[in-house]
């Protein structure tokens, strides 16, 4: 469903993510984990059309390089970034509407009641302004917001940033449930919950992808991977972090 080869970004002459691939197939549900400054949301932010890039991209078979990120999101690929962005002024029922605009003739994306019955804790507070919204109601509503755009691909950047563990649950056991429906790519920190949603994972470190595989294969290395997070370079990690688990 999307296939990124060969990706290269700079900011100003700085490489920020260079020779990256990575596959995402129909059902399926991928990770990019990381450390800061490993290329991950540049990398979520290309597939957007929000930055420039080399390499290319295809989003069911179609080139993405050519099109504006509005032709991108009315073609069903939702972005969820870090921060949130959720409308100050606007309250969560109208937040989660906007979310409407991607759809685009889309029939069989998920509905108000859909997003309600998901995120739960959004139905007593549906007519708070967004000024009001804690942390992981922002996050909630956020997510909603992507789904009423009836995506065929969501991605979404670091959706466990700044949240409490037990918001952290709620908010990944909601996207368990979507990940059933909805083909993912998310972009996080915490290996240990991105693991438990998602079948293959991908660890970028210093914009280049040094660790691929299926979720299940990972586990097994999650001593490795958590070097990797922890920032440490190759070095310290040692010859295993450039072997690929499959």
């Amino acid at each position: 469903m999307l296939e990124i080869s060969s990706l290269a970004i700079s900011y100003e002459g700085v490489p920020a993510v260079v020779d990256v691939g990575i596959s995402v197939e129909a059902g399926s549900a991928v990770a990019l984990l990381g450390p800061n400054g490993a290329g991950k949301t540049s990398t979520l932010r290309a597939v957007s059309g929000l930055v420039p890039y080399a390499g290319s991209i295809t989003f069911d078979g179609t080139p993405l390089s050519k099109m504006t990120p509005e032709k991108i999101a009315k073609a069903g690929l939702v972005h969820v970034p870090e921060g949130r962005h959720v409308f100050a002024t606007l309250t969560v029922h109208e937040n989660l509407l906007v979310g409407q605009t991607a759809r685009c003739g889309r029939t069989d994306g998920y509905s108000m009641s859909d997003v309600y019955d998901l995120l739960p804790a959004l139905t007593k507070i549906s007519k708070r302004a967004g000024w009001a919204l804690s942390g992981g109601e922002q996050q909630m509503v956020a997510i909603g917001r992507g789904l009423l755009g009836a995506p065929r691909l969501m991605l979404l950047d670091e959706p466990s940033l700044g949240l409490a563990p037990i918001v952290v649950k709620d908010v990944f056991a909601a996207l368990l449930e979507v990940s059933a429906r909805t083909p993912i790519m998310i972009v996080e920190q915490n290996a240990t919950a991105a693991m438990q949603v998602c079948q293959r994972a991908y660890v970028l470190v210093k914009g280049s992808v040094v660790l691929e595989g299926l979720t299940q294969d990972l586990g097994d290395r999650e001593a490795l991977i958590d070097s990797y997070l922890g920032q440490q370079s190759l070095a310290d990690v040692g010859e295993h972090g450039q072997q690929s688990p499959t």
